[in-house]
């Protein structure tokens, strides 16, 4: 930032990584710059959203502009996610309400590159209304009738009819040209992510690039906790709204088995998953409800695994969901296919999933959601999980009434069916108590049959009549509801290493188990650089990083990993130093003991041979995280080595491979600029083998090159790899 001396009417703070606050006071610009996840709830924490009265009318204060990032996603995130920042400027501010005093004609403004900008227009679009029309309905499987009904329900909740984001919304694009704003201040964009803007003489520069290890912390502490894998139980991993900057928002995780399940991907669902000792390499499958954003934004953690994971939703639920992921990151709904196995689940049945089976109900609301039930089959019978999640209210149901059949709303014999369904019994319910327009109520489950109610998805607190009513879930609390007489991690534990030694007798494997488990606290040193360990540990659950600060090198590892095992086999001290970031559960196997399983099982030459190429592509930011160990031993086994001399040109048009710098040093030249240097561990050709487009870049090597080759075909089925190469691609191409 730079601005002139003397006294400014300019006001620009960075609030954290990617979130700027810039407001020109006498022009009356108050710009929200970067909108990742939960960017209103930092506003809010920062005191830059704050209860105010104008006219005697309570309101909020806040930004009237929002500056979009130039890349939809860095550091494998999203950066513009507008829902909820544009939703507190017309609702919460009053821009959009009737009569009220901030309700001048002036609309929220959506500033940046033109693509970012569209693909905002349309994200919020569908954000509002998910599917827009009985015919994108029906192409769902549901009946047209059904979807007549279903679109009736929707142009309640729209006030009677489907507005285009042009209608609430303003948009300035910003190429290297001064844009205006409003009243005085323009703005420029001077390079990728890095825009000047100008009031009055003065300047301030924005710079909206994270660095690589750099990521948009939660605006909410979690701390750490510690959870059971049980044979049934819920753990509950939010119980906030999008509103509330002391919470996650509403989401559960269940665990069946000794397996992890989420119910649904809110906002810095990756942080709270750490905090809770959970690595993503842990979870089996997501089950969504819908797309809003404080049930969604997370869901960029779940395809930064090295496998994909299973999608449980209704086609019309996956629809909705994947419209508006398609409009925010501007490609087709069918790439999704790439990072997940979609699951289809039947509305009022029992879907079964391997012993544990699951209800969708429909629910109303302005975009296509599902309520889930799902029980298990325990000693005493069946138990059971109801997650009603952006319910309506019994007020709002009976508002929606009416006779006639060509009007928005519901029958009464629908209101009633509705009402029946979500009181239904469960052993244990977690119910949306937001209240409002399109939440419900907990005066509405006074007389629910439960045994348990949890009220759940508001900021502000519950009154003492509503604590009657239904208990609290903070945040890593959990409910057991059958209990487990099994030794799940034993389990996990010989799955990864039968993974990892797949031609080994399995019986010589469980030999290796029995050791000892170890728990570690967070923040506990488990291996230290330089250091000769006398064990090799196995990560069972948690997550753990691995540094070198000498080297500037840094990866997260989750279960599944081996801590220790290269200086074990080497007798060398350790290149690194491993650090737990959650609670943490290893197996510990003695140096003597795992040399000789080696051994015996001829495995040392193989291990050797994949060793150099595991040191390269592990400074390679394509597997610095969640990459099993099987599967980074099998691409370091493939990988083919590739030279070149000082001074060549090398092709770039390969469609078959993708290339890891091993040894030198590259440039990608455009128009005799030199616009990116390419070193150890870097990496290029995802635009021809992965994305079908010609580089316009030339590569050139400046000193003698070494590269692997590793094919395209191999690296399809990771979605954490897919997904750097696609945040790889929209940079270059920027």
């Amino acid at each position: 930032m730079g601005k002139n001396a003397g006294m400014s009417s300019i006001n620009a703070k960075k609030l954290t990584h990617g979130i700027w606050w810039l407001e020109f006071r006498d022009a009356n610009v108050r710009i929200l710059c970067g909108a990742p996840a939960d960017s209103v709830k930092h506003l809010m924490r920062q005191g830059y959203i704050a209860p105010v009265d104008i006219d005697g009318v309570s309101t909020e204060s806040g930004p009237n502009a929002i500056l979009l990032s130039d890349l939809a996603v860095q550091n494998g995130s999203f950066c513009n996610l507008a829902e909820f920042p544009v939703l507190q400027m017309l609702y919460r501010q009053g821009m959009a309400l009737p009569g009220h005093p901030n309700n001048t004609g002036q609309k929220p403004l959506l500033i940046g590159h033109e693509d970012q900008v569209q693909a905002q227009m349309d994200y919020i679009y569908r954000g509002n209304y998910g599917l827009i029309s009985e015919e994108e309905i029906i192409a769902t499987g549901i009946s047209p009738d059904l979807a007549r009904d279903m679109m009736r329900i929707k142009l309640h909740f729209a006030f009677g009819s489907i507005k285009c984001s042009e209608q609430f919304l303003d948009t300035c694009v910003v190429n290297t040209k001064p844009a205006d704003i409003r009243n005085g201040v323009s703005v420029k964009r001077l390079r990728l992510n890095v825009y000047e803007f100008s009031y009055e003489g003065e300047t301030v520069e924005i710079d909206l690039n994270l660095r690589e290890t750099e990521e948009v912390p939660p605006p909410f502490p979690l701390g750490f906790h510690t959870i059971t894998r049980d044979y049934f139980s819920v753990v509950h991993s939010g119980d906030g709204d999008g509103w509330d900057f002391n919470r996650p928002a509403m989401s559960s995780i269940l665990i069946y088995q000794g397996r992890i399940f989420l119910i649904d991907a809110g906002p810095n669902i990756e942080a709270g998953l750490k905090a809770l000792g959970v690595g993503v390499n842990e979870i089996e499958a997501v089950f969504h409800t819908h797309a809003h954003d404080d049930h969604l934004a997370g869901i960029t953690s779940l395809v930064r695994t090295g496998r994909k994971l299973d999608y449980y939703a209704t086609p019309l639920v996956r629809a909705s969901v994947f419209k508006k992921l398609s409009a925010l990151m501007s490609i087709d709904e069918g790439d999704f296919e790439n990072f997940f196995n979609f699951k289809d689940l039947t509305f009022d049945e029992w879907n079964p999933i391997g012993g544990l089976s699951v209800m969708p109900v429909y629910s109303p609301h302005p975009v296509e959601t599902s309520i889930l039930e799902f029980r298990a089959l325990g000693p005493d019978g069946y138990r059971s999980y109801a997650h009603l999640a952006d319910i309506a209210s019994f007020e709002v149901l009976e508002r929606m009434v009416t006779d006639d059949p060509d009007k928005p709303g519901i029958s009464r014999e629908y209101c009633e069916l509705i009402k029946q369904q979500y009181l239904k019994r469960a052993t244990v319910k977690k119910i949306d108590a937001g209240g409002g327009l399109i939440h419900g109520e907990p005066e509405d489950f006074s007389k629910d049959p439960s045994d348990k109610i949890i009220l759940s998805h508001r900021a502000a607190a519950f009154s003492e009549r509503e604590k009657e009513i239904g208990s609290g879930a903070p945040f890593g609390t959990a409910e057991r509801l059958i209990e487990t007489h099994q030794d799940f991690s034993r389990r996990n534990a010989f799955h990864s290493l039968r993974g990892y030694f797949p031609d080994v007798d399995p019986e010589e494997i469980r030999g290796l188990l029995n050791n000892r488990t170890l728990d570690f606290n967070p923040e506990t040193i488990i291996l230290e650089k330089g250091n000769s360990p006398d064990c090799v540990f196995l990560l069972i659950s948690g997550t753990v990083e691995s540094f070198d600060s000498e080297n500037d090198f840094k990866t997260q590892i989750t279960a599944g990993a081996l801590i220790g095992e290269t200086s074990c086999l080497t007798g060398l001290p350790s290149l690194r130093t491993y650090r737990t970031t959650s609670f943490v559960t290893a197996l510990q196997i003695p140096s003597i003991q795992y040399n000789e399983f080696v051994q015996i099982s001829d495995l040392q030459n193989a291990l050797s041979e994949a060793r150099e190429r595991k040191s390269v592509l592990g400074k390679c930011s394509l597997f610095r995280e969640f990459i099993s160990p099987v599967i980074f031993s099998d691409l370091a086994r493939i990988a083919d080595i590739v030279a070149y001399k000082a001074g060549t040109d090398i092709p770039n048009t390969d469609q078959d491979n993708i290339y890891i710098v091993a040894k030198g040093r590259l440039s990608r030249i455009l128009d005799d600029e030199v616009h990116e240097t390419l070193e150890f561990g870097d990496f290029y050709g995802e635009e021809a083998s992965f994305f079908d487009t010609p580089s316009a870049f030339r590569l050139l090597a400046e000193e003698d090159v070494e590269v692997y080759a590793i094919p395209a075909k191999e690296l399809e089925d990771i979605p954490v790899v897919r997904w750097k190469l696609l945040e790889s691609f929209e940079r270059r191409r920027r």
